[in-house]
């Protein structure tokens, strides 16, 4: 009753996993990944043991086939079993048991591993690989991509509930205290991978750097359009300079990691201020 695909980005070196299912919370139970060790997808009557010890025995070397023979190796249930698997270097591995519900099975290629089962048919999981291994941008951008492809291409027979992703990057998590860099869940939602791609460009708005041609001076349109918005979101008036209320607005919707030098603002907050009702 879920689709996935695991991946990895050599340059930027990070892992990921994003998953569908007609299934609440998918994202609690499929999940598992960890900077400079890799990634993995457990789903299909889930062994949720199966993340946590891939992980140890990746970071004891082991390649993502290696790991993949000791985990159903060592479950009697292997086959209701699917999962799939990137490990440190980017292999890819996946496994699809065969009392899995049909349509179940995967397909794997450099650096992803996608899988699905209760499909309405394989051109899901092949939407997915096509469409990770030709779409440009980042790791995240590529599996959500991927995800949504997967769905137009048929999906989970029996419908969307939820949808998650993941992905890790050294300290790549929130000031760089861990290694979470995206983790993000929609629970329970009718188009759930639409609201997943919705809430992953509120999480780049607040969380990604500035770019710097994104960078402009408070004055002229820019001013115009920043005092009208501010003044009608009730930031800016009687007795309230403009700069002040701009930095009220910023730190109220936690923009503090797009702020910029005195008299400077980022143009996508002023886009996304401009969206406020």
């Amino acid at each position: 009753m879920t689709f996935s695909i695991v991946g990895y980005d050599p340059i930027e070196k990070e892992w990921g996993i994003a998953v569908q299912s007609k299934f609440l919370g998918v994202g609690a139970v499929v999940p598992f990944a960890k900077a400079g060790v890799g990634a993995v997808a457990t789903q299909s009557y889930a062994n949720t043991t199966y993340g946590p010890r891939a992980l140890e025995l990746f970071a004891e070397g082991k390649t993502a086939e290696e790991a993949l023979a000791i985990l159903i190796g060592d479950d009697s249930d292997q086959h209701l079993r699917q999962v799939g698997l990137i490990d440190a270097q980017g292999n890819p591995a996946t496994f699809t048991g065969e009392g899995c519900y049909s349509w179940a099975g995967g397909v794997m290629g450099p650096n992803f591993a996608a899988q699905g089962n209760i499909l309405v048919d394989e051109s899901t999981v092949q939407a997915m690989a096509d469409v990770f291994t030709t779409k440009e941008g980042s790791l995240a951008e590529r599996l959500l991509a991927a995800l949504a492809a997967g769905q137009e291409a048929g999906g989970d027979s029996r419908g969307q509930q939820s949808a998650a992703l993941l992905v890790v990057k050294d300290k790549g998590g929130y000031a760089g205290f861990n290694d979470r860099y995206i983790d993000l869940r929609v629970d329970d939602h009718p188009e759930p991978i639409k609201e997943l791609i919705r809430i992953y460009h509120l999480q780049q708005l607040y969380f990604a750097p500035t770019k710097e041609e994104n960078v402009a001076v408070v004055e002229g349109a820019v001013e115009e359009e920043l005092t009208a918005n501010l003044t009608r979101l009730g930031y800016l008036r009687e007795g309230v300079e403009l700069l002040g209320a701009l930095k009220t607005y910023i730190h109220t919707e936690n923009f503090e990691n797009r702020e910029q030098a005195q008299g400077k603002i980022d143009l996508e907050i002023l886009e996304y201020m401009k969206k406020q009702g």
